[in-house]
């Protein structure tokens, strides 16, 4: 039996490819690059990306279909090529995003996202270019809070890659997992699922040319973080907790993470959310239902700064739900208070650069 090329290209003509739902030669998948010795072929496949998932379900395929349709003593070898430029290496992601800062809280239930977005939002309005990543993959709120829930993020080629373009809203640039599940249900991944998920929002996103990339962590210490460290430098974290003792606990365990050994990461200052009460019609009085002055007296003992106290007004809940910031008004009490926070954001942040050495990359074996 001779081999030729048409009977290795007849017998690849049966395989279809579930990307493009046609066969490899149709597809325009096989490499013009086939060599035959004998009773030996040797080929590649050229497959959009090297993450695409039909990858090695094709190849096979492809092995099964020459064994099949021209014999079973073929020795075959099949090699892949790849249209779109591989991930950049980690360590070499986003080369134009100039500080990475993790806004992160011990607990959950401290207003957390409410302070990273609207820390975001007032970056952006004192002219700095933002990008926001909701990395709470089981509980995305982001969505919700820019009023952008139906919104679905489009692909765009750059550099050889293809990348998902970021939702754009209040000049800031945004990606979460909520535009790509089910508002309605359950995000049942297990840990590892999780963190691929959240590499992709990152690594293959046009995130472009940023002065500050907010990360919105998940509430606590977990896989999550753990992912981001090894992922990303990130410059510094803010810290968010409420004045309660509970609260205050657990922000404890949220400053060690990052002060852990392997991890190094600054904490930039702490954030006391629900700092007091007050009434719309009685702005001058300040109840303070949940403690006073907690976070304060953490900061002085952990040495750090108190960055800025949030207060409760109904207003702060109602502009979250509608999509609609606080940070966007900063003729409002809380608008004024996230301006003022993110001025302090970059002031501690401009210093943390000046006086240490830039983050490394976190190597942690599990």
């Amino acid at each position: 039996m001779t081999l030729y090329p048409k009977l290795i290209n007849d017998a690849l003509a049966t395989v279809v490819y579930p990307g493009t739902k046609k066969n490899l030669v149709e597809a325009g998948m096989v490499a013009d690059n086939m060599r035959i010795d004998g009773m030996k072929v040797s080929f590649s496949l050229i497959f959009p990306r090297e993450t695409d998932p039909f990858l090695k379900s094709t190849v096979k395929a492809a092995e099964a279909a020459i064994h099949y349709h021209v014999g079973k003593d073929v020795e075959v070898e099949i090699g892949t090529e790849f249209t779109s430029k591989p991930r950049p290496e980690v360590g070499k992601l986003l080369p134009q995003v100039k500080n990475v800062i993790a806004v992160s809280s011990g607990k959950g239930g401290v207003g957390k996202s409410t302070v990273a977005v609207n820390l975001a939002i007032a970056l952006a309005r004192l002219g700095y270019k933002v990008g926001l990543l909701d990395a709470d993959i089981f509980g995305p709120s982001v969505p919700k809070m820019f009023g952008v829930e139906s919104e679905r993020p489009c692909g765009v080629e750059k550099d050889g890659r293809d990348l998902i373009e970021p939702i754009q809203k209040y000049g800031i640039k945004l990606l979460s997992i909520g535009f790509f599940v089910n508002p309605d249900t359950a995000t049942l991944w297990r840990g590892g699922m999780a963190s691929n998920a959240l590499k992709q929002l990152i690594a293959d996103a046009d995130w472009g040319d940023l002065d500050y990339f907010i990360l919105d962590t998940p509430p606590g210490t977990s896989d999550i973080h753990l992912t981001l460290l090894q992922t990303l430098a990130i410059t510094g974290a803010v810290i968010v907790s409420t004045p309660q003792k509970v609260a205050l606990a657990d922000a404890r365990k949220g400053i060690d993470m990052y002060n852990n050994d392997k991890v190094n990461v600054p904490i930039l200052g702490l954030v006391e959310n629900m700092a007091w009460f007050t009434p719309a019609e009685l702005p001058e009085n300040k109840y303070y239902i949940f403690g006073k002055g907690g976070c304060k007296n953490l900061a002085k003992e952990m040495g750090v700064p108190l960055l800025a106290q949030i207060p409760i007004v109904q207003g702060i809940c109602e502009s979250g739900d509608d999509g609609k910031p606080a940070a966007l008004d900063s003729n409002t009490m809380t608008g004024l208070a996230f301006i003022n926070l993110a001025q302090a954001v970059v002031t501690v942040t401009n210093r943390r650069n000046r006086e240490q050495a830039p983050t490394h990359i976190v190597n942690v074996k599990n």
